[in-house]
């Protein structure tokens, strides 16, 4: 098991160390390390730049942390595909790389889980930006609706009742990182999705441990709309 794991951990990694609100600021010619709260993630970069540049970033993090969970998802069909094409006993597919086992059926979850923990480990602590990045709030996202969709769709109801009730993004997201596991634990999914829930969901909350003191002393700042043209601004 070690082989895949450690292909699905290096892989989650450099994919989730893409810096996209990095890149996607310098296209927009500014350093999104030097504005708003110096953050590369989604929500800095929409208040920075305006909705636009914010919801590309969001999605864009997103897509790191599906792909990180999917790929073993998609390459267990494709093998188990291939193998019923050719045998009536498709759970014994494997599948190898130069002899190298890469994935089987009991590997595929572990890989998956992996993947996505070091996805939210590498945005957050990118290689590409001196290991800073952001909360992983959407890398996170991403690979959970891959992983636990209903879960995720109810993490993401709380996060929108909370955020429109309350205009505060850093308490919308800690309770949807709070609702994750806990809704993993009552949909009775498999203790490794549902470990896996409340280890990413602790690591968003030690992230905005920050916006909780602000929280706490009534200085966070509420989300702002950006107008849809953001004005120039130098790098």
């Amino acid at each position: 098991m070690l082989i895949p794991l450690t292909i699905a951990a290096v892989a989650g990694y450099f994919l989730g160390a893409i810096p996209f609100g990095y890149l996607v600021a310098r296209a927009y010619g500014i350093n999104i390390f030097e504005h708003g709260s110096k953050s590369p993630g989604a929500t800095n970069v929409k208040r920075v730049l305006g909705k636009k540049a914010g919801n590309t970033v969001f999605a864009l993090d997103a897509v790191k942390g599906a792909l990180a969970a999917g790929w073993p998802l998609l390459l267990a069909c494709w093998a188990a595909h291939r193998s019923a094409a050719t045998s009536d006993h498709a759970i014994g597919w494997t599948v190898y790389t130069a002899n190298v086992k890469v994935l089987s059926p009991d590997t595929v979850i572990p890989a998956a889980v992996t993947g996505l923990l070091f996805a939210v480990i590498g945005h957050s602590f990118s290689c590409f930006t001196r290991f800073k990045g952001g909360k992983g709030v959407a890398t996170s996202a991403g690979g959970f609706i891959v992983l636990m969709p209903v879960v995720t769709l109810i993490a993401l109801a709380v996060w929108l009742v909370t955020f429109f009730v309350s205009r505060y993004v850093s308490l919308a997201s800690i309770l949807a990182a709070v609702a994750i596991p806990v809704g993993a634990f009552l949909l009775h999914k498999p203790p490794l999705l549902t470990g896996l829930a409340a280890l990413i969901g602790a690591f968003v909350i030690i992230l905005h441990r920050a916006n909780v003191g602000r929280l706490l002393k009534g200085t966070e700042n509420k989300f702002v709309k950006k107008p849809a043209s953001a004005p120039s601004v130098n790098p």
